[in-house]
């Protein structure tokens, strides 16, 4: 606790000294390198890694990643983001994590230069869930007069969709490659749900080899030179894959930065490198709106602690974490402009004092603070923005 203690003081430090004095997402740039270098070194000779932009939604955070992990590759789950992610980096392959609406391709494509359409086409990899999904795309490449490259999502054992058996995978196959309008570069079958399986239903150790040997049996169907994409893993598995069986790249995201949903015994080698910090506005005794009885009821009763403090800003994807025994009130409720938190009568936080939460996860709290404030060696060294999406 007192190396908690320690370190969130230097950060506060750093923060009050840059002059952030509102809620803040700071990015401590030691640990995220550190867990890049633990990914890197995780994972199999010949394997490639694919970034997850949701999960790290800023271009120079994901150049940052890419540089540092030795790829060019990323997965994208949105046509904004994906050409953003295109206009920035030129030099990028993507493959989509899951399919795109063919009408909201249709509109994006409407609005875009042939020269455009094609660089998109070029270096996009969309994903069918199937036949039909395979029809829709090579109607609207015929339509486009352009070719579009697709992958199949398959279902390795998470069942949110895609293809089912290898023998739906021979009939996608035919769809896409007898269309004449697509080249069909490989499979993606995602795994999230590997660490969550219970013990009497295998465990994570026994779905993970079943998840092996369905997404082998996936990539059997294929022809041979349709198999370049072989996609599997994400940031809860990635460092399971000593053995990649037959995929031939993981996607990684989260992990880098590693919000508390993925605070996972695969992962208990990464350190946390995200943070919200916060001014407290109001250190305070402790009532509870209403007649001052209810608060000495609730007290007595050991429901409603006697410190308390109110913040600027509240009610993120995040939990507490300093100062140590802050938590959120029930009694109180949420509050997006001035959240209340319980605080352990020993605390010492004083008016306009910092105060740090830990995101739950990445890609839903990493946009909504502005520029994210980078931490090293004890001070903040800069600030990088997120992606703008019009």
């Amino acid at each position: 606790m007192m190396g908690d203690t320690v370190y969130f003081q230097r950060l506060a430090d750093a923060l009050q000294l840059a002059g952030r004095h509102r809620p803040t997402l700071v990015l401590d740039l030691d640990r995220l390198d550190g867990n890049l270098e633990i990914i890197r070194a995780g994972v199999a000779p010949g394997v490639a890694l694919r970034v997850v932009d949701k999960s790290l939604p800023s271009i120079p955070l994901l150049a940052h990643v890419m540089e540092r992990l030795g790829t060019r590759r990323i997965m994208s789950f949105d046509v904004m983001v994906a050409c953003a992610v295109l206009k920035a980096f030129p030099d990028v392959d993507i493959l989509f994590g899951k399919p795109m609406p063919t009408a909201a391709l249709e509109a994006l494509f409407s609005g875009m230069r042939p020269e455009a359409i094609a660089d998109f086409a070029a270096r996009t990899v969309l994903l069918a869930d199937g036949a039909a999904r395979v029809e829709q795309l090579a109607a609207l490449a015929k339509s486009r007069g352009i070719r579009l490259r697709i992958a199949l999502e398959v279902d390795v054992g998470m069942h949110r969709g895609g293809v089912e058996t290898p023998s739906l995978v021979l009939e996608a196959t035919a769809a896409a490659l007898g269309s004449g309008m697509l080249t069909l570069e490989g499979i993606m079958g995602y795994e999230a749900h590997i660490p969550a399986i219970p013990g009497f239903a295998g465990g994570a150790e026994g779905e993970a080899k079943a998840v092996r040997a369905r997404l082998a049996a996936f990539a059997e169907a294929l022809p041979p030179d349709c198999r370049k994409i072989i996609n599997s893993g994400g940031s809860k598995t990635v460092l399971t894959y000593a053995d990649p069986g037959a995929a031939t790249e993981l996607s990684v995201g989260s992990a880098v930065v590693k919000p508390t949903d993925f605070d996972t015994g695969t992962l208990a080698s990464l350190q946390p490198a995200i943070f919200i910090a916060t001014p407290a506005l109001k250190v305070v005794d402790a009532m509870l709106p209403g007649p001052a009885w209810m608060t000495s009821a609730f007290r007595a009763l050991g429901l409603f602690r006697a410190r308390g403090c109110f913040l600027y800003g509240g009610h993120w994807m995040a939990r507490p974490i300093y100062p140590p025994g802050m938590r959120e009130s029930k009694l109180w409720g949420h509050s997006s402009n001035q959240q209340f938190m319980s605080l352990p009568n020993t605390c010492e936080l004083r008016d306009d004092d910092l105060v740090f939460f830990r995101p739950t996860q990445s890609e839903a709290v990493l946009s909504q603070f502005g520029e994210i404030q980078l931490f090293s060696q004890g001070r903040i060294v800069g600030g990088w923005p997120p992606i703008a999406i019009p």
